[in-house]
């Protein structure tokens, strides 16, 4: 009799795990360690229902969606040369699924005005801040870089999003993006610089900009695989002259990798100015580093590459 009792016991709890509804469950196995919940492809994102919560239109790539706003109203100026949104100049938000629910993940860009009014409405809408931080040094105006990341039910994250975006414009007292776009002078030998790093870049604006992901590392946050699309990549961004290039750029790094990257650009007269997380629930943990660099193009360049090949990153 006993033996029944506890049997029926089993089944009645079996069958109420079983009907747990999928979101529900995903979002449970996402709390634990070193556990994918939403394997990439498993889930299908709503691209539409998107773009009419937040009222802004992005980019998909693999199942994932990026909403980038240039920051047109910032005139940025660093070491004489112009900081515009191919160098690292745009707030972004991006989407990924799971099960019912999405993850987004973004940065965005604040003036030491807009800070504490924006980072308020981020927490009223229940995003999390997981990092403030530079992206460069004696930049006039100073701006700083702030992540935030939630996950939950599409409408709720949408619309938290929008909320976060409007106010940086109710703050600014204009919409970043409206401003008239800017293009900085390229004099650079693409080809040659294509050849020394090791890679192939986009243009954009006179910036041409490398994006180098990290396919040797699976990283998830809240349990949710984080691709390159969604900000798990490192990249360098260039305009300028042979003989005085600017370089500006971001490397995403495992902390067996720091030292020696820091060790390759420093030598090589590159500037590190930050070296930070982007994430918090991050597996494995992952560090991000900001750079700058002033020089002739052939000397950053062997520096940037000498510093590549200090991570596992491959093409």
């Amino acid at each position: 009799m006993k033996t029944l009792f506890i049997s029926a016991v089993v089944s009645i709890l079996l069958a109420s795990c079983n009907n747990q509804p999928a979101g529900e469950s995903a979002m449970h196995n996402a709390g634990k360690k070193d556990t994918i919940a939403c394997p990439p492809g498993s889930s299908k994102l709503d691209v539409a229902k998107i773009e009419q919560l937040t009222g802004m239109k992005g980019m998909a790539k693999n199942g994932d969606y990026k909403i980038t706003v240039p920051q047109n109203d910032l005139k940025i100026v660093v070491d004489g040369f112009k900081i515009i949104p191919p160098m690292g100049l745009g707030s972004w938000i991006a989407f990924t699924s799971c099960a019912d629910s999405v993850m987004a993940m973004g940065d965005i860009i604040v003036t030491e005005t807009d800070l504490k009014p924006v980072q308020a409405e981020v927490i009223k809408q229940g995003f999390q801040i997981t990092a403030i931080h530079n992206h460069f040094v004696r930049n006039h105006p100073n701006i700083m870089y702030m992540h935030v990341d939630r996950r939950g039910n599409m409408e709720t994250v949408c619309s938290g999003a929008k909320a976060i975006f409007e106010r940086v414009k109710q703050v600014r007292g204009k919409d970043p993006k409206e401003g008239k776009p800017d293009s900085v002078v390229n004099k650079l030998n693409i080809p040659t610089l294509d050849s020394v790093m090791g890679y192939k870049g986009e243009k954009s604006k006179g910036v041409y900009k490398y994006t180098i992901g990290r396919p040797d590392v699976t990283l998830s946050e809240h349990g949710i695989v984080v691709s390159a699309f969604m900000g798990f990549n490192t990249w360098a961004a260039w305009q300028g002259t042979p003989e005085r290039a600017a370089v500006a750029g971001d490397f995403t790094m495992l902390e067996s990798e720091v030292a020696s990257v820091i060790k390759a650009l420093v030598e090589n007269g590159i500037e590190v100015v930050a070296v930070h997380n982007h994430m918090v629930h991050e597996q494995p943990r992952i560090f991000f580093l900001h750079y700058w660099g002033v020089g002739p193009v052939e000397q950053l360049a062997k520096g940037l590459r000498l510093a590549l090949d200090q991570t596992k990153a491959k093409k």
